[in-house]
């Protein structure tokens, strides 16, 4: 790693936060903490993780070999700004934008608020029972609404609320398949999945996880998620918390009941194959989480982030054999690692 990374962690740290990893590692593991937190600082100069990493990746169980194979915080930096030209990013998280240039992946039908008339909003809620509004530049989910036209009086109404709030693009509210219902009726339960190109503009998926709602949310982030086989479309371990740092493990979702580990997702095929053709559309950000709906009819992209996490693909229960994903990176992009990690 980088020389003085080990200084720079510590002048940034919070160390109450560094402190409380400690003690939640030592309550997890039984190891002391002062070794503990030593180790924390020895992984922070060797591999680039921070304490959340050592605590959420499970580092006091792994040897040196498997700690290797980690996508950490600073190495997740470093591969983002490698492979993404940000310049062009505004593709992908300027949702009007995003609207008109993946017309052909996204499944529904969209008005631009602020390109609109007042007549052609009019025209499209009137002929809808819900909508959703997103924000212009947000992404997973932050800022969106899912709307029912009949809760106003009138359209006066309804349009005085999503330019007060400052929607840019309102949309058909997306009808999910009825597997995926089951598994969380109030939310649109959508997969992640990663997508390379590598250096001939190839696309390759990395990853996929089937994201959940729970407790009642409208939207599926931060609740459980849980990785899928991209052949077979099954769930492959029990979920995890949508906050990593709890650790929360489920067997089966906490609302409906329905085991997951083994539960089929329609058309994660159909999906991959969808993800694969949108990729090569912006060349120029090569690493795009692809949050991707599952309709009756098929796949439907609902957005793609530029700057993917690190930690929800190389988690404890889905890790059995404590590899991280560097290897499968190295696999598709080998050029980041000449001289790129030291």
């Amino acid at each position: 790693m980088a020389k003085g990374y080990i200084f720079k962690i510590l002048a940034h740290a919070s160390l109450g936060k560094m402190f409380e990893a400690v003690k939640t590692v030592h309550e997890r593991s039984g190891k002391s903490r002062i070794a503990t937190f030593f180790d924390m600082l020895y992984c922070a100069k060797k591999y680039g993780a921070g304490y959340y990493d050592y605590q959420i990746f499970a580092f006091y169980n792994l040897n040196k070999e498997q700690r290797a194979t980690y996508v950490t915080r600073l190495i997740s930096k470093k591969f983002n700004t490698f492979m993404n030209d940000y310049d062009y990013a505004h593709f992908l998280e300027n949702k009007d934008e995003f609207n008109k240039l993946y017309k052909d992946y996204i499944g529904r039908e969209f008005v631009q608020l602020q390109e609109a008339s007042r007549e052609e909003v009019e025209k499209f809620c009137s002929s809808r029972e819900y909508i959703f509004c997103k924000m212009q530049d947000l992404e997973c989910g932050h800022g969106c609404e899912r709307i029912k036209t009949s809760d106003y009086k009138s359209f006066d109404e309804l349009y005085k609320y999503l330019t007060d709030k400052g929607f840019c693009t309102l949309e058909d509210n997306i009808q999910q398949h009825e597997a995926l219902s089951k598994l969380y009726p109030n939310a649109v339960n959508s997969m992640r999945i990663i997508t390379v190109l590598d250096k001939d503009g190839v696309p390759h998926v990395l990853y996929i996880v089937q994201k959940m709602g729970l407790g009642g949310s409208i939207i599926d982030n931060n609740c459980l998620f849980a990785p899928v086989d991209p052949e077979t479309g099954k769930i492959m371990y029990p979920a995890h918390s949508g906050d990593t740092l709890k650790g929360i493990i489920y067997t089966e979702h906490p609302d409906t009941h329905v085991k997951l580990q083994g539960y089929t997702i329609p058309f994660v095929k159909e999906a991959v194959q969808m993800v694969l053709k949108a990729a090569t559309i912006t060349p120029q950000i090569r690493y795009v989480g692809w949050d991707v709906a599952t309709t009756p009819n098929g796949p439907a992209i609902i957005e793609g982030n530029t700057y993917c996490a690190h930690d929800f693909w190389q988690l404890p229960p889905h890790t059995p054999d404590g590899i991280g994903m560097l290897p499968k990176i190295k696999k598709y992009v080998p050029e980041f690692f000449e001289g790129k990690i030291k």
